[in-house]
């Protein structure tokens, strides 16, 4: 069985040519065909699953490579605690915002109460900016 077709044709000015159409996926160099089943229950299989995520590999390879080398190097990706912090204190300004504005948008007016908790929203996030400032000129000395 022939992996390439040659087809002929003419081009636009009536000239024959050929043509190679090789498609499909490309040859590996190292062919994987053997199959090899491992038993487990369903909780060990979650766990090989999200290990295999978390270092970012198919389950395959993850088992091939621990199988192979004895040891794996996993990867973690770690939200740094001071991202999750400002994730969190943006995502509670920006329902405090989301909150002030639909009121606003019935036409309704700002209480004196309301007024001070948007004043107070207003000072954290100056002080989250000056912490943000702070910290990318620590982080670039």
């Amino acid at each position: 069985m022939k992996s390439e077709i040659i087809e002929k044709g003419k081009d636009r000015g009536g000239n024959k040519k050929e043509r190679n159409r090789k498609g499909g996926r490309p040859k590996v160099a190292e062919k994987r065909d053997e199959s090899l089943t491992v038993m487990c229950n369903i909780f060990e299989k979650r766990v090989i699953q999200a290990n295999a995520t978390r270092a970012g590999m198919t389950v395959s390879v993850f088992l091939r490579r621990y199988g192979l080398s004895g040891k794996m190097e996993v990867k973690i990706k770690a939200i740094p605690k001071g991202v999750l912090h400002l994730t969190g204190t943006l995502n509670h300004v920006a329902a405090n915002l989301n909150q002030i504005a639909r009121k606003r948008n019935k036409g309704e007016d700002l209480d004196a109460l309301e007024r001070a908790l948007l004043n107070k929203e207003v000072r954290n996030l100056q002080e989250l900016s000056m912490e943000i400032k702070a910290h990318l000129l620590w982080s670039e000395k």
